[in-house]
């Protein structure tokens, strides 16, 4: 958690940083600022700071999981003294792409950084396998059936490169099991959830209802 003290702006202003995002924020910062661009503040770990910070930006429609525990953060640089965040979707047109883009600016921009650049690189696709095992126990602790184990696309002729087609009726697991109870009677409800990438599923055990995020 990164907070301002009175009337600060985006620079400039006494700052109050609290460690919530890393270690490294506050004397990556500071060493920012004392050495006069973000050069140095990548070599004194400024740009590790800009990096735990947009880890660990929640996902706006699975808001327990982080972006570094669903694996679409690729990768933090610096170009000409911004910082540029690479980011993949989870697929192709995903509405969250740009509330995530906005959140990104927004929390790198109150912990000092107000130059930021957020870019989708759709190369190599990403898959439901790169989310963390912490991501899976997140959802799994949310009450959501995390993917099971991904298997070949047949409609992508090299794997891990460019887009992954996700038609309407991708094809849902035989056994889902119930993230609560842990039963595999589990039945089908609806073939989409509050998302896109979630289906309705009950617990014929448990009898509870629950969402599968869907393997892709």
């Amino acid at each position: 958690m990164v907070t301002r003290g009175t009337g600060d702006g985006l620079t400039g202003g006494p700052e109050m940083v609290t460690r919530g995002v890393g270690d490294g924020v506050a004397e990556g910062l500071k060493a920012a600022r004392e050495a006069g661009g973000l050069e140095a503040a990548r070599e004194a770990g400024g740009l590790e700071a800009a990096r735990e910070i947009a880890a660990a930006v929640p996902d706006p429609e699975l808001p327990m999981v982080t972006l570094a525990d669903l694996g679409i953060l690729r990768r933090v640089t610096a170009e000409d003294g911004r910082v540029v965040v690479t980011i993949t979707p989870t697929y192709s047109g995903c509405p969250a792409l740009s509330e995530i883009a906005h959140d990104l600016r927004y929390r790198l921009a109150r912990a000092g950084f107000a130059d930021v650049i957020v870019r989708t690189e759709l190369a190599p696709a990403w898959s439901s396998d790169q989310i963390t095992p912490e991501g899976r126990a997140k959802l799994r602790a949310a009450g959501l059936a995390p993917p099971n184990p991904g298997r070949p696309n047949p409609g992508q002729r090299d794997p891990g490169r460019g887009p992954v087609p996700l038609p309407l009726t991708v094809a849902l697991p035989k056994f889902v099991a119930c993230p609560r109870c842990g039963s595999l009677d589990t039945e089908r409800t609806a073939a989409f959830g509050p998302t896109a990438c979630t289906a309705l599923f009950r617990c014929g055990t448990c009898r509870e209802p629950f969402e599968y995020v869907k393997d892709i």
